[in-house]
């Protein structure tokens, strides 16, 4: 299986999400079927079969994180010598051409990304056209909305 890269930031979330579901939310789930298997037939029993089905994605979940963590390539950006290269896990702030509006992107791995929080896909339009690129340089990117043209005004590693 190919490594996928994630921030440590990212890591940490994922760990700890996972330990939220092995100490928290599985032992309230085994709890939960417990109960309603006590309330007798379960071929008619609403709240034991929400209780597994619920047993259910917390186990899908778990496998799903366990495979993220065994095939992840920590990049810590922080430890590298800033050249003022856009790279995985880099910060970038870009000015929009046309409104002049500033935007600031980290560029993380799949499981990180999230728009709301200006963490963005290295394999997204956005983050393979800002990967390589350094200070002044003017990116495209095709967006459903049509091509939008930025200009790189910071590069951070932080």
């Amino acid at each position: 299986m190919e490594k996928e890269p994630i921030t440590v930031e990212g890591l940490k979330k994922l760990k700890e999400e996972l330990e939220d579901l092995k100490n928290n939310k599985r032992p309230k789930v085994v709890t939960a079927i417990a109960e309603a298997r006590a309330h007798g037939d379960l071929k008619e029993n609403a709240e034991y079969h929400a209780a597994k089905e619920q047993q259910g994605h917390i186990e899908g979940r778990v496998l799903e994180i366990n495979n993220i963590i065994a095939i992840a390539n920590v990049i810590d950006v922080t430890k590298m010598e800033n050249d003022g290269k856009v790279i995985f896990g880099s910060t970038v702030t870009v000015k929009d051409i046309e409104n002049e509006k500033k935007k600031s992107f980290k560029i993380v791995g799949k499981d990180e990304a999230d728009i709301g929080k200006s963490l963005i896909y290295f394999k997204s339009p956005m983050g393979k056209s800002l990967i390589g690129k350094v200070i002044k340089d003017l990116v495209t990117v095709n967006t459903p909305s049509g091509e939008k043209n930025f200009e790189i005004l910071e590069v951070k590693y932080i």
